[in-house]
């Protein structure tokens, strides 16, 4: 797939599923918070996420890759579903018992099959997700509905969240993401393109959700008293009057804007 993809998305090495790199979300909330505490008249950016320059000190959080839940796959049944797999459902579960949430959401074992689709309250027998017919089989999904609407806003999980075997999500998560062509203008006026400027980039679907971990470690700069609790919540202010953050480029043609929420595991 790469072969022909000049500016590829962040993958996983081991599955291939698309993720953003636990550096690049790092270096965004940086960012933000360097701007937060220029109209705070704070500073506390070196102590949270360490020292752009030089060895003094450690930085005090741990942010992990935002992994890939649901994918957004075109469907011949309906507009779009939200897609998912029992890895990456097994995945969150491992990450929410890592971070001390201690109710399980995943209530049983999903093992669908390749000609499989589980949903809840389905409509059809037949579900087409790009070229692949699927049969139906209804499941209760409601543990795992609620869970995934503490983590975003979706308000239509119940007719959208469809799972399939690994397999075919790794299949779709490969092959079913956008890819565009762009080319550059030359710089005469006369409206022509630039000879050999054509590349071709992938991005990731709008509306996909992803989760990333943030744990907050006792301040590591010397003679500071921030606790955990203080560290947690600097990065809990980024996001309390504008829950956004802007990853990765071509920011200027509205690329990489997330909406996040913040959910804390259990005490």
């Amino acid at each position: 797939m790469t072969g022909v993809i000049d500016l590829p998305i962040q993958r996983e090495s081991h599955t291939d599923w698309p993720c953003v790199y636990g550096s690049a979300v790092k270096g965004a909330m940086r960012m933000l918070a360097s701007d937060y505490v220029k109209d705070k008249k704070e500073d506390w950016v070196n102590e949270v996420f360490g020292p752009e320059e030089g060895n003094e000190h450690a930085g005090s959080v741990a942010i992990s890759d935002a992994k890939l839940l649901l994918l957004p796959v075109r469907s011949l049944t309906g507009y779009f579903k939200w897609v998912t797999c029992p890895a990456l459902l097994e995945r969150l579960q491992r990450d929410c018992q890592r971070l001390g949430f201690k109710e399980s959401f995943l209530t049983e074992t999903f093992k669908p099959n390749d000609n499989q689709a589980f949903m809840t309250n389905k409509s059809t027998d037949n579900l087409f997700l790009e070229e692949f017919r699927f049969e139906t089989e209804n499941k209760n999904l409601e543990s795992i509905i609620r869970h995934i609407g503490l983590l975003s806003d979706i308000d239509n999980l119940k007719e959208q969240l469809v799972i399939v075997n690994n397999d075919i999500f790794s299949h779709l998560a490969r092959f079913a993401t956008p890819v565009n062509a762009h080319i550059k203008m030359k710089k005469d006026g006369t409206k022509t393109v630039e000879p050999g400027a054509l590349w071709y980039e992938e991005t990731l679907s709008a509306d996909s959700l992803l989760y990333t971990t943030v744990v907050a470690f006792k301040s590591r700069k010397k003679e500071s008293k921030k606790e955990n609790s203080d560290i947690l919540q600097s990065i809990k202010d980024l996001f309390s009057d504008h829950p956004y953050l802007q990853i990765g480029g071509n920011e200027t043609v509205g690329m990489g804007w997330c909406k996040v929420k913040i959910i804390e595991g259990d005490k």
